[in-house]
């Protein structure tokens, strides 16, 4: 893969991105929403999708601990929307940070974070009273068409290696959407999910055939011992349908 979080791979998947994501849950968003909090940012492909479908006027606060990564984020945002940069680790935002803010949210980073981590992120939602919209997370569920046999025993081993420790930390990986709307629900807000799988397969071939060589260079990394180099030249040699599971998660402070 070209990197997690470079702009080459967050540019490839943008568009399955803006697919899954569930409109749905945007529409049960209580408005008015004019102040946004933007987590882990990246390239600032939520912002592309999320503002032109609320109202204006809109102020993004963008946040990364990617420098580079927020600049090209808020020179990218759509006309019309004010944009400030907040350089840090998101796990370090406080009630503080929430004040003035309608909406936080994010895209594909619950699973990256530990329960701690999680807790924190909600503990300081409910303080401030401030809705979130978490998106894209991701669920461990990938379906391919044609199946094959050995599509169950990667699929263990990319989970496990989402659910590692790394420096310390131990990774929710694909738990993180349940966890975190059984933890917005125990603070007290409403709890709305959506399903937001990717669809991939040959009418996408660059991001399909990149998607598979991380999912399974994650895999390999975590069972090298099972040797998945000729399921991942078989796959990539006939790139199957498949969808890989994401969920949304709306939580609303009424």
């Amino acid at each position: 893969m070209t990197g997690e979080f470079s702009p080459d791979w967050l540019g490839l998947r943008e568009p399955a991105d803006a697919d899954a994501r569930s409109l749905e849950l945007v529409g049960l968003l209580p408005r008015p929403v004019k102040v946004i909090r933007d987590l882990g940012c990246g390239t600032g492909s939520l912002g592309r999708w999320l503002a032109p479908r609320l109202p204006v006027p809109q102020f993004w606060i963008l946040t990364d601990r990617d420098h580079d990564l927020l600049e090209i984020a808020a020179d990218r945002m759509p006309e019309g929307v004010n944009v400030a940069i907040d350089e840090r680790d998101v796990a370090a935002l406080t009630r503080d940070d929430l004040t003035g803010a309608d909406l936080v949210t994010c895209s594909a980073l619950l699973d990256l974070l530990t329960a701690a981590e999680i807790d924190r992120l909600v503990e300081v939602c409910a303080q401030a009273r401030t809705n979130a919209l978490f998106t894209l997370s991701v669920t461990g569920q990938v379906r391919f068409t044609p199946a094959d046999e050995r599509d169950a025993e990667v699929e263990a081993a990319f989970n496990a290696h989402q659910r590692r420790e790394s420096g310390g930390r131990l990774l929710l990986g694909p738990d993180a959407p349940a966890y975190a709307a059984a933890a917005f629900e125990k603070a007290g807000a409403r709890v709305i999910t959506r399903e937001s799988p990717w669809r991939l397969g040959p009418q996408c071939p660059d991001l399909t055939a990149e998607w598979l060589r991380g999912w399974v260079g994650a895999a390999a990394e975590q069972r090298p011992e099972l040797g998945f180099d000729a399921y991942l030249r078989d796959r990539l040699t006939s790139l199957p349908e498949l969808t890989v599971g994401h969920k949304d998660v709306l939580a609303i402070f009424e």
